[in-house]
């Protein structure tokens, strides 16, 4: 058997999205076909930090080597066969330090990246593909840093990776918003009450912002821009009354703030370990304000609400047709860049091509939506005065 021309790392981190086991699985047909081995490792940087440096160990729990026959038979599936975590090896809790590493780190916090180094070196991993959002691949830049060879695939609901105008899972999640949206209809209109629907987005609203554009809702609030309630219920008041059915329908980012409270609403005071406390709550407290609020724009009578929450409803399932396509085109890209002696890189999708870009880009800014070029604060509505040369998603652009 010919020697393998080296072994490829691939992980998929943070939350999960359709498109992801079509990414490994691109990954992993060109590259064995270009002659490296491709290992999977299992629950993002958790299989890493927790797989034992010792051949006699059985470490199957914490990764295992791909073939053709395993990837093809995840790869139209939506999630993770690989599994996920929000694991984060440089700020590793001295809970989810592995027993064998106990004795060496004591401390609250623990950076375990000399380990992680060393268990990558055990595998054999030359060049390592992380999947996942900003958290995730800025692990990966740190490790970049160290001297590992990286490619990153950037993936996310929130579409808010910098440095590319698309993430793996976002199309998803605007396809399923709209149709859920439109199957949530039938029951507000025969109730002729105002529909809350809160759906992704910590700091960012594009999953908010073009379902609007593409009709599912009449108003909508994100997180770049503190919303008044007010002008919300006077608003989602005047779309009521003139939809023949008698109901209006606000999409509201999870990370969206109002006026007169300015922080973001959290379900517990629990955070993971890139620092972020579970976001939910916005929608109910929309939906509650808005019942009350009702009676002073609807002649006196109050407006009942149908309040839901997305969540993992526009995450789970199968992939859409753009979540199969450009995970399979990112694959491929990284195959590319790998052949090519490239590290340090994350694949892109910009200005309707396909490219790649410094790893770096995602420590170094925020990416989000442009309120004064897409969102319309007074309407709190999507702003689209031009499709000319814009990017197919329109307002995700990242220039």
């Amino acid at each position: 058997m010919a020697k393998a021309k080296g072994t490829i790392g691939i992980l998929t981190g943070g939350g999960d999205v359709p498109g992801l086991n079509p990414a490994i699985r691109a990954v992993t047909v060109r590259a064995l076909r270009e002659g490296y081995r491709v290992i999977g490792l299992r629950r993002g940087w958790a299989g890493i930090v927790d797989l034992v440096p010792d051949k006699k160990v059985d470490n199957s729990e914490h990764f295992q080597e791909l073939t053709e026959e395993i990837v093809n038979r995840a790869g139209r599936t939506g999630g993770t066969f690989l599994h996920t975590s929000r694991t984060r090896p440089s700020h590793l809790p001295k809970s989810n330090v592995p027993p064998h590493l106990r004795d060496r780190y004591t401390d609250e916090i623990n950076d375990v990246t000399e380990d992680v180094l060393n268990n990558l070196d055990f595998l054999g991993i030359d060049t390592l593909i992380p999947i996942g959002g900003d958290d995730t691949l800025s692990y990966g830049l740190r490790l970049h840093q160290e001297g590992m060879r990286v490619i990153a695939i950037p993936k996310t609901m929130d579409n808010d990776v910098p440095g590319t105008d698309y993430c793996i899972g976002f199309s998803t999640c605007v396809t399923r918003t709209i149709e859920l949206t439109h199957r949530l209809r039938t029951t507000a209109g025969s109730h002729e009450r105002f529909l809350v629907l809160e759906v992704f987005g910590r700091y960012a609203g594009y999953s908010a912002l073009l379902p609007t554009m593409a009709g599912a809702a009449d108003r909508c609030v994100i997180p770049e821009h503190p919303f008044d309630m007010e002008h919300l219920a006077e608003l989602l008041s005047f779309d009521r009354k003139k939809h023949p059915s008698n109901y209006s329908v606000v999409l509201v980012s999870e990370g969206a703030t109002m006026t007169h409270h300015d922080e973001m609403l959290f379900e517990g005071e629990e955070a993971d370990q890139f620092g972020h406390k579970k976001l939910g709550g916005i929608g109910d407290e929309v939906a509650k304000h808005l019942k009350d609020l009702s009676p002073k724009y609807n002649e006196g009578r109050r407006v009942n609400v149908v309040n839901q929450r997305l969540g993992y409803l526009v995450r789970c399932g199968d992939p859409d047709a753009m979540d199969s396509i450009v995970p399979m085109a990112f694959g491929n890209l990284a195959l590319d860049l790998i052949l090519q002696g490239s590290s340090g890189r994350l694949v892109s999708l910009r200005n309707g091509c396909y490219d790649n870009v410094p790893i770096d880009v995602v420590t170094g800014r925020k990416k989000v939506v442009d309120v004064c070029k897409y969102y319309s604060t007074e309407r709190l509505r999507p702003i689209y005065e031009s499709f000319l040369r814009q990017p197919l998603f329109i307002m995700t652009s990242d220039v």
